[in-house]
């Protein structure tokens, strides 16, 4: 999958709904230059901008990534999957830091998102917390992250779990300089 999909796909959910920018932006509480810049593909985003675009138009966020819907199981073997793109972990912008793997790609009317991520060190300037309604498990399969929660900074290394309401105001990183890599659950209401 290109890192053009997600905005393709939002942009033809905006258009076959009759949606502007600004009345997908208003939705969605992002700014229309943000949605614009996604739908062209000359940013990438954040994980929680998306869930936000996806209550906007009413739909599950698996919608930006599927293109025929199955009713039957979805079979992933060893964790390739045609379906990977990159999101920014720290804020919106055209560097992805996190290269996510879906392993629910095209199950219709599913409820949670299921993904493998490989997550890049980076050195934000500042840490931008972000949150979204639903909830988030994550299972860290090598390496370390750290989860800025509120507050609180967590270390989870392998082997360590972590389940949060993403109502929080939260954060992901790469703990140290090396790639980590995670399974994540996402859960969020339509």
């Amino acid at each position: 999958m290109s890192d053009e999909h997600v905005g393709r796909i939002i942009r033809e959910l905006r258009e076959q709904q009759g949606l502007s920018v600004e009345e997908l932006a208003h939705r969605s509480h992002c700014n229309p230059k943000f949605i614009e810049h996604l739908e062209t593909g000359k940013l990438v985003p954040s994980l929680a901008p998306l869930t936000k675009i996806a209550r906007g138009l009413g739909v599950h966020l698996g919608a930006f990534l599927d293109d025929a819907p199955e009713y039957g199981p979805i079979i992933v073997r060893g964790g390739h999957s045609d379906s990977e793109f990159h999101l920014s972990g720290i804020s919106p912008s055209s560097v992805g830091t996190l290269d996510f793997t879906s392993l629910a790609t095209n199950k219709k009317d599913r409820h949670m998102e299921p993904f493998l991520i490989t997550v890049h060190p980076t050195v934000p300037e500042d840490i931008t917390l972000s949150s979204h309604e639903g909830e988030e498990f994550i299972y860290v399969l090598d390496g370390a992250i750290e989860v800025v929660y509120g507050t609180e900074t967590h270390v989870i290394e392998a082997g360590d779990s972590i389940y949060y309401e993403s109502t929080t105001p939260h954060q992901v990183q790469a703990s140290g300089d090396a790639d980590a890599r995670i399974l994540a659950v996402i859960y969020t209401p339509a």
